[in-house]
């Protein structure tokens, strides 16, 4: 498995924990409201952190893995000639997407850096980490599936 693949994999592993860490904070919000009468006021940002994590993390997963929509049908139409010209236009579109969530993610994440979230008392920052994050793996994975000239993991499948 190349590099991009493990850390793809490694990717999907922490979002699929992200999502069941929020599913059990939810969880016991709801249990804290209707059966304890009050819930922790930790709960509802702590959730909205954790999906803002796992959310972006494995969009930056999907871009290798091909989890993304697409549409094939200038690739399919084409000559295989133009099809390798559309499918590497579509990976270089995907990468410079990538960067732009790169540099802006970074301003956003450096602009409220000393915003502190009251009820968890961490960085507004540290919340809005994954943008950059995630925009650099973006691109990363775009390029070197373009650079391979193959199309994402999943579409290999079909």
């Amino acid at each position: 498995m190349t590099m991009t693949g493990q850390t793809s994999n490694w990717l999907i592993r922490v979002s699929a924990a992200g999502l069941i860490a929020m599913t059990a904070i939810i969880g016991w919000q709801v249990f804290g409201r209707f059966v304890l009468g009050s819930s922790p006021s930790w709960t509802e940002q702590a959730s909205l952190v954790l999906m803002i994590w796992y959310v972006f993390l494995a969009a930056a997963a999907g871009v290798h893995e091909g989890f993304h929509i697409r549409i094939e049908l200038l690739e399919t139409m084409s000559s295989p000639r133009n099809a390798r010209r559309v499918r590497i236009a579509i990976q270089m579109f995907v990468a410079a997407f990538g960067l732009v969530l790169l540099v802006f993610g970074s301003q956003l994440v450096w602009l409220v850096r000393d915003h502190v979230i009251p009820s968890l008392g961490i960085s507004r920052g540290l919340a809005y980490l994954p943008l950059p994050i995630s925009g650099l793996l973006m691109a990363v994975f775009a390029l070197a599936q373009a650079k391979a000239d193959r199309p994402p993991a999943a579409a290999e499948d079909r």
